[in-house]
């Protein structure tokens, strides 16, 4: 039995970790941590895991959390992770780490949008854990960087296009759509139910979401070059999921058709992405609450552009179920172990 830790357990990412790892046959829950709520007992903040979860929150004591685990998710907000992550690591622990402190691999970068890093030394070291893309990576790593919500459903989106070539990379806009959780639970006046109920609004206009870096990083990555693109997120007053619409003109052209049959073999005997028949788009409906990601593809004859459609749970495949992913990977177990279960619809 595999024993794990989930440090920032008293957050949307942290009891969804939590009700993925109660399915997993090989997992035992031994560490749950919060600085908010420590004392207090985890189902008493979560209701929903009553009688499953019952063990009092503990504060964050990297030496005293690596003693009950062998595996650590780190579930907290940039910063807060790589004050521990270090420590965690010298003891010979494993981490995932669901905040951005290691997705980035040019520590400049990471200051340029966030502020300047502490442990530098480890960007190089941390595996940017997409286990489509990096499995063999991810499967040695100390440290996975789990990708943030809105990249993973870019670059899975393009992926397929991107390896072929198949794309001008100068002509890539992805615009996508949150559902509130993405937020995180903290109190926001912007989050509030009368400030986003009967509303949908863009944010971070302009280029200037965190999230930016990271796609970019790893669209260039998969193109071979360096690469910008255009992104625009909103908000949907909506608890869960993402959908992300990609437009980019190809280098030559090409149709539906072949667009099908690409994504279909790229993604071959993949567990969690799901390419969808010609004609039909996904939508967050069908993948709440599980760890897919659906794809549909269409070219428009108008403009000669290609357009994906990508959508996944925004706390799933965009963050804990991803995580359990790797986990999966990292100790050599089923990857869709604890993962099997469908999206809950209606």
């Amino acid at each position: 039995m595999l024993k794990v830790a989930v440090v920032g357990a008293s957050g949307y990412t942290g009891v969804e970790l939590l009700r993925i790892l109660h399915g997993h046959p090989e997992v035992g829950v031994t560490c749950v941590t919060s600085e908010q709520s420590a004392g207090k007992r985890i189902s008493d903040i979560f209701p929903s895991l009553r009688g499953r979860y019952d063990q009092a929150l503990e504060n964050l004591e990297p030496v005293r959390v690596a003693e009950k685990a062998d595996l650590i998710f780190t579930a907290l907000p940039h910063k807060a992770a790589m004050e521990v992550v270090p420590t965690f690591l010298k003891l010979k622990k494993r981490v995932v780490d669901l905040s951005a402190d290691y997705r980035l691999q040019d520590a400049g970068e990471y200051e340029k949008w966030y502020e300047p890093h502490m442990s530098p030394a480890l960007l190089k070291k941390a595996v940017y854990g997409i286990p489509e893309l990096r499995r063999e990576k991810v499967a040695g790593a100390a440290l996975v960087a789990n990708p943030g919500c809105y990249p993973t459903s870019i670059v899975l989106g393009l992926a397929p296009l991107l390896r072929k070539k198949l794309l001008d990379p100068a002509t890539i806009i992805a615009d996508s759509k949150s559902g509130v959780s993405g937020a995180g639970r903290s109190a926001k006046v912007d989050n509030l139910y009368c400030e986003v109920n009967d509303g949908f609004k863009a944010y971070g206009v302009g280029g200037v979401h965190r999230h930016i870096p990271e796609i970019e990083q790893e669209l260039s990555l998969l193109a071979g070059e360096k690469l910008t693109i255009s992104f625009t997120p909103h908000l949907v007053p909506m608890d869960r999921g993402i959908l992300s619409t990609i437009y980019a003109r190809p280098v030559k052209k090409v149709t539906v058709e072949q667009l099908v049959s690409l994504y279909s073999e790229f993604y071959h005997g993949e567990a969690f992405v799901r390419v969808l028949p010609l004609g039909q788009f996904p939508s967050t409906s069908f993948v709440r609450g599980s760890n897919f990601c659906d794809i549909g593809l269409t070219v428009d004859q108008r403009t000669g552009r290609v357009i994906v459609v990508s959508a996944i749970d925004n706390l799933v495949k965009g963050a804990s179920g991803q995580a359990v992913q790797n986990m999966n990977v990292m100790y050599g177990f089923p990857e869709n172990l604890g993962l099997e279960g469908l999206a809950l619809f209606p």
